[in-house]
């Protein structure tokens, strides 16, 4: 299989089941940005982790793979037929999101608890973690618009919004393990 096949020159692309859009298509600048996302991820698991962090944010990368399939999948397109058999899209699940929702309480019990927002940084991982959050935060309102626009299975909603959390619990994590400090946000501080 060849990495170039020439179809996009002219700025469109195929969604899933072979429907022809432009590239700047909503549906695309939303699982695009998914995809930016799971790099972000990547490149969050490529630091030095625990083993556990390492293990779920591979389990990230993977159900982001299944959100970019889903955004990929027109609704007319969901149960496409291939010869004799049929082509069902793996979808993620409420258990997806109670997954993430664990893992922040298991991350939780060991935080000191907040008491002013704070400042992205003080370690590289860490900022990275923050991004990733951003590049979440991101691809959950491009979700949210092209729910308005088309209609779209909600659980992805729901499981960007609880990444987003995750990941920044997971910065706050990662400040600990790394012994950086957590610089608070003092907006009447005077300088």
């Amino acid at each position: 299989m060849k990495i170039y096949t020439k179809t996009g020159d002219k700025g469109q692309t195929s969604l899933y089941g072979g429907t022809r859009v432009l590239k700047n298509d909503l549906r695309i600048e939303t699982y695009g940005t998914i995809d930016e996302l799971n790099a972000n991820i990547g490149l969050l698991r490529d630091q030095k982790n625990d083993s556990s962090t390492t293990e779920i944010l591979l389990k990230i990368q993977n159900k982001l793979f299944t959100i970019g399939a889903m955004l990929a999948t027109p609704p007319e397109k969901e149960r496409l037929k291939n010869g004799k058999e049929r082509l069902i899209i793996t979808k993620i699940s409420e258990a997806d999101v109670q997954y993430l929702e664990q893992e922040i309480d298991t991350i939780e019990k060991k935080l000191p608890a907040m008491t002013h927002f704070i400042l992205p940084g003080g370690h590289q991982i860490v900022s990275f973690c923050h991004i990733t959050r951003c590049v979440c935060r991101r691809a959950e309102r491009l979700t949210v618009n092209l729910n308005q626009k088309e209609p779209i299975n909600e659980i992805i909603i729901s499981y960007l919004n609880r990444l987003s959390d995750y990941l920044f619990v997971l910065a706050r994590k990662l400040t600990i393990d790394n012994k950086a400090k957590e610089i608070p946000w003092l907006p009447n501080e005077k300088k």
